[in-house]
């Protein structure tokens, strides 16, 4: 993966040591809202969402109120007005729109991007970069108050076969993701477990928000050293990073707070997290204060009590 790529899919805001990157006045909520960078399930969810509103639907009208995102769109993406979409798909947290024509759509949210399907009528809102009018009347756009997303414009080959896309390890809910590969990456490798988990190269897809809980979940330490784990623990955290993911797939997200689903709402499954942003908070499972330390300059929440530092 280019240095590029690489700083695509792990962003980070200069201002914090933290996830937190911004803050954002939410009218309707009458409240300060903050930025964090949506994961894989806040992907997935969006994939599903606008998939039934766009496959089989032509494009009749491209409409780009700024270019200027982490990567500039292509003045090639008018290409596609006047062809179908034919499907939707998800490699890691990029979305990939493919087009009649051997032509595709690459998408990534960034730090703070959605995609919504409206109204044509309705009003655009400040930071609403790009519209795609549908033959049905209705409009998809890309919304981004950070600008660290993109959309990219390909044609006459895979999408899969971009750059971005070639040294990503395997997708987290797929059976490739399996006990066995990770115990063999592992192997030698004195990294914190957490810090492994969050690296593309291993697993795509998994966030700091998800590597906390799937921990917790498989009860390891975030600390310990990767090659520390016993088969039997791996087995466990492998378990738990496809549970994890999958129940928050099913509630439709975490609260990333700005995240906003394709019908306009934000998606919530925050309420349920165990240790993730609880520091200070009685542990739900033994009521031991939840700790907070920093890792790689991002924070990682755990339980001294459920999750040992021996494995």
């Amino acid at each position: 993966m280019t240095d590029h790529a690489h700083a695509l899919v792990e962003g980070r805001c200069k201002k914090s040591n933290d996830d937190l990157c911004g803050e954002i006045f939410w009218p309707l909520r009458g409240e300060v809202a903050f930025w964090f960078m949506p994961e894989l399930p806040e992907v997935e969810t969006t994939k599903r969402g606008i998939s039934p509103h766009v496959i089989g639907n032509k494009v009749t009208e491209v409409i780009v109120h700024r270019s200027d995102l982490r990567l500039p769109v292509p003045d090639s993406i008018v290409e596609i007005e006047g062809y179908r979409f034919i499907d939707v798909k998800r490699r890691s947290k990029y979305l990939i729109l493919e087009v009649e024509q051997a032509q595709h759509l690459i998408i990534h949210l960034g730090m703070s991007g959605s995609l919504r399907v409206v109204d044509p009528d309705a009003p655009f809102r400040k930071h609403d970069h790009l519209a795609l009018t549908l033959s049905t009347g209705r409009q998809m756009r890309y919304h981004d108050p950070r600008r660290f997303g993109l959309v990219l414009h390909g044609s006459g080959g895979d999408a899969m076969e971009h750059p971005l896309f070639q040294e990503l390890g395997p997708e987290p809910l797929e059976d490739a993701f399996s006990a066995n590969l990770l115990i063999r990456v592992l192997q030698g490798v004195k990294r914190p477990i957490k810090t492994v988990l969050m690296d593309a190269k291993v697993v795509v897809g998994v966030g700091n928000i998800y590597a906390s809980e799937s921990l917790f979940q498989a009860g390891i330490r975030p600390m310990t050293a990767a090659c520390d784990l016993s088969r039997k623990r791996v087995g466990k955290l492998v378990k738990a990073v496809k549970e994890v993911l999958a129940h928050s797939i099913e509630q439709g997200g975490t609260t990333l707070r700005d995240f906003v689903r394709e019908n306009g709402e934000p998606g919530y499954f925050r309420q349920e997290l165990f240790v993730y942003e609880r520091a200070g908070q009685p542990c739900r499972i033994c009521g031991t204060s939840i700790e907070k330390l920093l890792q790689a300059q991002r924070s990682s929440y755990f339980c001294p009590k459920c999750q040992r530092d021996w494995c």
